[in-house]
């Protein structure tokens, strides 16, 4: 028996997907949540005038095909809702209308910001309000860079729409800020739970700009009726869900009760767990963790791990090149490549710009004095060797700042369908690796929408949800090998 449909939005850096979600209840009242990916469209930076940019109203465009294409395809959904990346934002005039198009999160603009508004606030000070890892894309540098160019949006803006909440926006009329994606601009006090207008104030960032925000599993409305005559659907109602996609991954995580390591894995590597208060001590800071808001109220404490992008941006410049190798190629010449060779800290800041990845890795490996990495297999061994030892890196941080012992890491995301890097990973950490569901973020959309719908009652639920309905695969470490990895993470640690 179907019990409901829901659509749901996630877009990444590289790509968006739009997904139908079906509840289905069995004759003995078993529950299951069936998937199907119904449009997928690219979502590429746009470079102009100096700065990189989101083409926000191209998004747009293919959500609406997707939705007009739902319908066309006999799917009924009875709500919606949108996660993204976090950070960026639109801001909106007076009038409602959106003053140009949004940066991206790798503009330039932001260079060298982080310091001086650490010398304007302090680091201490700055950690405690905002919770996060200082990293240059946060919205409070890409404001600042604004106010420090004197622009005029700034001082044009009515309010200010985070990226899921501006497409609601331009569906629904309705202008909202959710919790979770407030929580990644460094601007959300977490410990006030409030906006922290003061430090807005010292800054020079308008403060009126900045909606109340709204938690996930909270009903928007409907689609205008412009955009249901314009697709031919009916007025089906936007949902909050938790709007940022790592905390909708981890809504999705197919985790029992107690504490747990996660690992949402893609362009961005996300390890974390999840609290029931931020964690803004000393130590976090200088461990360089974040506290995000997630789902329920929750927090996660995570580090933010440069992941995939460094071996995607390889995979571009050989596809560019006509060397057309597949993500699932590239893991196979890896798998056979000679083990700890060469590795880098994926985390360097030359590793964060797009252009010249390859070479980035090389110069990385050779002023190290490590031997550098020729081939395609060697470049991927490297990157993926090297993101399995940060990942155990940053858990064994984590335990000391929770003071948890996990006995093992919950690995969701896109990153999870390149098996080389899941086994690494188990031998890196000397622990069980279970990976899976791959699309983790809409399935956390899903189970919020359900939320908003009086399907689930609570995350423990949602989550029971999520585990009766997709498989989970088990990586178990070669005990034969755990010498081989701690020599080889001893040696890592040196180049951090």
């Amino acid at each position: 028996m179907l019990l409901s449909t829901v659509l749901a939005f996630d877009l990444g850096a590289s790509s968006g997907r739009a997904l139908i979600g079906k509840l289905m209840q069995a004759e003995d009242g078993q529950r299951e949540l069936k998937v199907e990916e119904i449009h997928r469209f690219p979502n590429h930076a746009i470079a102009v005038g100096g700065h990189l940019h989101w083409d926000i109203l191209r998004l747009l465009h293919e959500m609406k095909k997707a939705i007009r294409k739902a319908f066309q395809e006999g799917h009924r959904p009875e709500t919606f809702g949108v996660d993204t990346w976090g950070v960026d934002f639109g801001l909106i005039d007076a009038n409602g209308e959106l003053l140009g198009n949004p940066y991206h999160y790798r503009d330039p603009q932001t260079e060298g910001l982080i310091e001086e508004v650490i010398g304007m606030v302090g680091k201490e000070e700055l950690f405690q309000q905002g919770g996060l890892q200082f990293m240059p894309f946060n919205t409070i540098y890409q404001l600042y860079a604004m106010r420090k160019a004197d622009s005029p949006k700034l001082d044009a803006a009515a309010s200010l729409l985070l990226t899921p909440d501006l497409l609601v926006y331009f569906l629904t009329g309705r202008k909202v800020c959710e919790f979770t994606m407030a929580t990644t601009t460094q601007l959300y006090h977490p410990e006030q739970q409030a906006w922290n207008t003061e430090l807005m104030d010292r800054l020079g960032i308008p403060s009126g700009i900045f909606l109340e925000p709204i938690h996930p599993g909270t009903r928007i409305g409907p689609l205008t009726s412009e955009v249901c005559e314009e697709l031919d659907v009916p007025p089906i109602e936007a949902v909050a869900v938790a709007t940022h996609d790592t905390e909708s991954a981890v809504a999705a995580v197919l985790a029992a009760d107690g504490a747990f390591a996660y690992l949402v894995c893609g362009t961005w590597s996300l390890l974390g767990t999840e609290l029931d208060q931020p964690l803004v001590t000393a130590e976090a800071m200088a461990h360089d963790f974040s506290n995000e808001g997630g789902a329920f109220g929750k927090y996660q404490l995570l580090k933010n791990i440069m992941g995939l992008w460094i071996l995607q941006e390889c995979k571009r410049e050989w596809d560019e090149k006509g060397n057309v190798i597949s993500f699932a190629e590239l893991a196979e010449l890896a798998g056979q490549a000679a083990p700890f060779r060469s590795l880098i800290n994926p985390d360097d800041a030359r590793f964060f710009a797009p252009s010249d990845m390859t070479e980035k890795v090389r110069s990385f490996c050779a002023e190290t004095g490590q031997p550098v990495p020729e081939t395609e297999a060697e470049i991927a061994r490297c990157i993926l060797e090297s993101l399995a030892l940060k990942y155990r890196h940053a858990l064994e941080k984590m335990e000391q700042l929770t003071g948890n012992a996990y006995a093992g890491m919950h690995m969701v995301g896109g990153g999870i369908q390149n098996r080389l890097l899941c086994r690494l990973t188990a031998g890196a950490l000397g622990r069980p690796v279970w990976a899976g569901p791959v699309e983790a973020s809409a399935i956390g959309n899903m189970l919020m929408q359900l939320v908003a719908q009086g399907h689930c009652s609570s995350l423990a639920e949602a989550r029971e949800l999520s585990a009766a309905s997709f498989p989970v695969e088990t990586y178990v470490p070669d005990e034969a090998e755990a010498d081989v990895w701690n020599e080889a993470y001893e040696a890592y640690k040196q180049l951090l």
